[in-house]
């Protein structure tokens, strides 16, 4: 597991989350290979993997992945958890159990709700023997991209990269742990928000979503899966 070097972050903020996967693309030269799958978290994740896949080569995918929020603190995340009952817990933050218990279901409702929109009749993606770059518009805790790359991971990925162009210096251990490798170009110490570094972080609809994934399935390698 290798670390990103820590970075002053001079050319942030970001025009928009498509100028965002373009740097970071350039970060991913080295996992450009045949075998290379890039899946996005969904929503914004997707827009930053759909420019690294095209960099790339590779094809796209996506994995339904949704915080686990703190009851109390709705932008807190306590955990995540993917859309076939994966499930990580970062901190119970001292609820008691039948609450976090409530707030792991609301979640994997939302999760599974998701996934149907996203998936539809497109099968779930053959991730034995790949490499599998998972990317997201941001890290703050961590908590939903250590749900995905495990999802990864137990999909059979030979390799896991976790991806993101920014992220919190005190999250990059806990994420490098269950990965081979982390890339983030612009680690801070104090983060705050993730859209604080992006000129324009519009929200993305599924629409969007759908749209990317369509449009790189009609670019997609031969053999990409």
């Amino acid at each position: 597991m290798a670390l990103p070097p820590s970075s002053a972050a001079s050319a942030l903020p970001f025009a928009d989350r498509a100028d965002a996967g373009r740097r970071l693309a350039r970060e991913l030269e080295s996992e450009r290979d045949p075998l290379t799958v890039v899946v996005g978290l969904p929503r914004g994740g997707v827009v930053v993997a759909a420019e690294v896949a095209r960099v790339l080569g590779a094809p796209l995918e996506v994995v339904a992945v949704r915080k686990v929020g703190h009851p109390r603190q709705s932008e807190l995340a306590i955990g995540a958890v993917t859309h076939d009952g994966g499930l990580y817990l970062r901190s119970s933050e001292g609820l008691p159990e039948r609450e976090v218990a409530a707030a792991v279901a609301r979640a994997s409702e939302r999760a599974a709700t998701l996934e149907q929109a996203l998936r539809a009749d497109r099968p779930v993606p053959d991730l034995r023997g790949r490499i599998a770059v998972v990317v997201d518009d941001g890290l703050a805790t961590g908590a939903t991209m250590i749900a995905a790359l495990r999802w990864a991971r137990a999909q059979g990925a030979a390799r896991v990269v976790a991806a993101f162009p920014i992220g919190a210096a005190q999250s990059m251990a806990i994420v490098g742990a269950e990965c081979d490798r982390v890339v983030c170009p612009n680690v801070l110490a104090d983060l705050g928000a993730v859209g604080y570094w992006y000129r324009d972080f519009e929200q993305v609809e599924t629409a969007e979503v759908l749209r990317l994934l369509a449009a790189a399935r009609l670019v997609a390698p031969a053999g990409g899966g």
